[in-house]
């Protein structure tokens, strides 16, 4: 029943990609965000439904009017720069093929992320993209947090299995990202229902954190909350619901919660910890071996570890750091322009929040961009502790935060036009009454 909803939804939307092609593009970040089909049981959930919706999509586009032209900005540029040098590394990586199909496959990521600030040029269109986000993390968080309130805290929550969030840490840190966005849909909905919802949802969603047992989240959920704070509005009503929810939550979770989160200070005597730190030095000396490079898509491999490893007796993994993750598999290169990428997104939603302070047409653009930091806040934190350079999400929010500019400036020429023309003729008007008193005289 579940693979023939699936199939009935992506296949039933086919006919409206061809219209309007943005409808593609949702479809497609619903499919590769909360990864439906591998919630089914049969033959929906190995189907490439993201290869179909993405066919689709292109075909409509090329035919669409509604496509415009990229905008020219900071995002955009470091976007390009570096999926651009991500394929340089990948043509020189230590293991080509296997680099390959992770490239490819960020690659069909990135065109749909290009897509969104050439298709989505209105706020509603933004807003739709968000929710699609926000809904698709925020159904494992509430699912997460129900379970978490059935079982004591006792059993962990994982993601959808064969997904990119399957890992517990992975899922949380993607729960985690979209409070800040929930929040944001809350102040700006006019309808209290959804709004009592989206608290319910929020709630949830930071049991569902604490039953992953994800330490990374924990602190990232811990620098996010004190920024949402800051930089939120009803600061006085979201300190009484911190305040009355979080102790009831931690109170649910269960003694094994608490001693795996005291290794947080303890980590030299945390095997775990321990794994991090040496595939951290590993990523470290591999770079340092590689230094424009790095060693491409593929580096938790054993003999990438035997060789560059501080300590080879631990086994092969992966990077366990966005930044090292970058690092060792791109070089010092690469993780330039990653830092540059994620750097240009704080810098555009600041500047958007400084060109929306005064203009109550764009509220719902500062709004928006203020809670985009608090993300990229919890991104930054969580990463710090997890292989996620690949990860979709923060991209899509980037083209996200690329599109609300294009938005804003448009509307700000807008006024500038309206402004000039309404001075013109304010001008015009004082020199005819000038001529006019001239000829009388």
């Amino acid at each position: 029943m579940r693979d023939l909803l699936v199939a009935g939804i992506v296949f039933g939307s086919l006919p409206f990609i061809l219209w309007r092609p943005h409808i593609g593009v949702l479809m497609w970040v619903w499919i590769s965000v909360m990864n439906p089909h591998r919630l089914t049981w049969s033959f929906a959930y190995d189907f490439n439904f993201a290869a179909i919706i993405a066919i689709v999509t292109l075909a409509s586009a090329l035919l669409s009017k509604e496509v415009r032209r990229p905008p020219l900005n900071s995002l955009t540029v470091a976007l390009v720069l570096f999926a651009a040098w991500t394929g340089v590394t990948t043509l020189v990586a230590l293991y080509p093929e296997a680099s390959y199909e992770r490239w490819k496959a960020l690659m069909k990521t990135q065109l749909m992320v290009f897509l969104i600030p050439m298709l989505f040029h209105k706020k509603e269109d933004v807003r739709l993209l968000l929710w699609v986000i926000v809904l698709s993390i925020g159904f494992y968080g509430a699912k997460g947090g129900f379970w978490t309130l059935l079982t004591g805290g006792e059993a962990r929550v994982y993601g959808p299995m064969g997904s990119s969030i399957e890992d517990n840490n992975a899922i949380a840190a993607s729960i985690v990202m979209m409070v800040p966005l929930m929040r944001y849909l809350q102040l700006t909905t006019p309808y209290r229902y959804i709004r009592w919802g989206m608290t319910g949802m929020m709630l949830l969603c930071g049991l569902g954190v604490l039953g992953t047992y994800s330490r990374g989240a924990l602190l990232a959920a811990a620098a996010m909350l004190t920024l949402l704070w800051c930089k939120g509005r009803h600061k006085l009503a979201v300190l009484v619901i911190a305040l009355a929810a979080i102790p009831f939550a931690l109170s649910s979770m269960p003694e094994k919660w608490y001693v795996r989160m005291e290794t947080i200070a303890t980590y030299e005597q945390d095997n775990s910890a321990q794994m991090r730190l040496n595939a951290w030095r590993t990523m470290l000396n591999l770079a340092n071996d590689r230094p424009f490079v790095g060693g491409g898509f593929e580096v938790g491999e054993k003999e990438v570890f035997e060789r560059y490893s501080p300590d080879p007796s631990f086994p092969a993994q992966v990077a366990h750091s966005i930044y090292l993750q970058a690092l060792g598999e791109h070089g010092y290169v690469g993780l330039g322009l990653y830092l540059f990428l994620f750097g240009a997104a704080w810098r555009t939603a600041s500047r958007i929040i400084r060109t929306a302070r005064t203009r109550p047409d764009l509220l719902w653009a500062r709004e928006l961009s203020l809670m985009m930091q608090v993300t990229l806040i919890g991104f930054a934190v969580a990463g710090a502790f997890l292989s996620l350079v690949n990860f979709d999400v923060p991209y899509y929010l980037v083209a996200v935060m690329a599109a609300t500019l294009a938005m804003v400036e448009r509307e700000s020429r807008s006024e500038g036009s309206q402004l000039a023309g309404k001075n013109g003729a304010d001008i015009s008007q004082q020199t005819a009454g000038r001529d006019t008193m001239q000829q009388k005289a």
